[in-house]
């Protein structure tokens, strides 16, 4: 028996709406520590990683280990019927093939009840390596995103420089280039304004814009980015839940400027 309350629901609701248009059939993996999913896009150059610990939910509930194979879309649509506001509870019942969803009104005085048909599916399990990587920076998720739009009109690469100057972002396209550097700065009235960077070495990487912007649809989930980097492995871009896990996707950089 697995049971999952979430009293956020909208909280459920911004998570498959980050993740869906990049990765479709997924495994949900429950056990009694929490929700894990790992994920390649259809095309192996992006993976996307969700965690939801278990101390994050209302009431959790796990008897054994066990793997929901959900469609993301088809969850999208049923989450759409819940409100914002709703409490989510989710219940996979023993040898039922079928995932129960109970959206309650916090004025409790309606309560929706949907089953989404779980999937078989037979997906590798893959284990992302435990990388410490040479550049490390924190800065706004709604300054990325606005950044990676901005320059989503110029090209379809983007390249991303990490120096004791600061962080840059450029792309090159037929319309024109464009750069935009954000330097650190800590002296902020709150917190998660701060652009934060932790640097061993420089790294300068090339990255398709088209996957960056799926990135992004993740802003919602927290006022917070954490982008990491090393020479030739993938970029990690990282978005903390509060008091839950967080949502991570991650990127081979192009080998060069053609590709």
């Amino acid at each position: 028996m697995f049971e999952a309350r979430l009293l956020q629901g909208s909280l459920l609701k911004k998570i498959i709406e980050a993740i869906r248009e990049l990765v479709v059939d997924v495994n949900i993996d429950c056990d009694e520590a929490g929700l894990k999913l790992q994920a390649m896009d259809s095309s192996h150059v992006s993976l996307c990683a969700l965690t939801m610990r278990s101390d994050g939910f209302d009431h959790y509930r796990c008897d054994k280990p066990k793997s929901l194979g959900i469609n993301t879309l088809n969850l999208s649509k049923i989450l759409k019927c819940a409100g914002n506001e709703d409490i989510i509870t989710l219940k996979a019942e023993e040898g039922v093939d079928s995932l129960n969803m109970v959206f309650d009104a916090q004025n409790q005085e309606k309560i929706s009840e949907f089953d989404l048909k779980l999937m078989d599916i037979d997906a590798e399990h893959l284990g992302i390596p435990d990388t410490s990587y040479k550049c490390n920076v924190r800065m706004p998720s709604a300054e990325f995103q606005r950044i990676i739009r901005d320059l989503g009109v110029l090209g379809d690469t983007c390249t991303i420089t990490v120096t004791k100057e600061g962080i840059s972002f450029s792309s090159n396209g037929d319309l024109g280039k464009g750069k935009i550097m954000l330097k650190q700065h800590t002296s902020v009235d709150k917190e998660e304004d701060a652009v934060v960077i932790d640097m061993q070495e420089p790294v300068e990487l090339n990255f398709a814009l088209r996957y960056l912007t799926l990135f992004t649809k993740g802003t919602s989930l927290g006022p917070t980015v954490c982008v990491s980097m090393s020479p030739d492995v993938p970029i990690v871009v990282q978005y903390p839940i509060e008091n839950m896990g967080s949502v991570s996707f991650y990127l081979a950089p192009k080998i060069d400027e053609d590709a």
